[in-house]
């Protein structure tokens, strides 16, 4: 299972408390849970927790984001 962050975040404890019980939900039945397109403060919060999740970050390719400030 992928879940993909690109117009979302995890914000709190609460975001990792839900990561947590599906990462359990998904290893219970055999299956990984992969995350992608997560901003550099959600990697260091999930890496600040990670004892208490265990996830599979897919790495994707650095790139700028645009803004309407041209």
């Amino acid at each position: 299972m992928i879940i993909d962050f690109k117009v979302s975040r995890v914000a709190d404890m609460s975001g990792i408390d839900a990561l947590n019980k599906l990462t359990e939900r998904y290893r219970n039945a055999g299956n990984k849970l992969h995350l992608r397109h997560l901003s550099e403060d959600c990697r260091r919060l999930l890496a600040n927790a990670q004892d208490v999740i265990d996830v599979n970050i897919l790495e994707d390719p650095h790139y700028a984001v645009l803004t309407d400030k041209l």
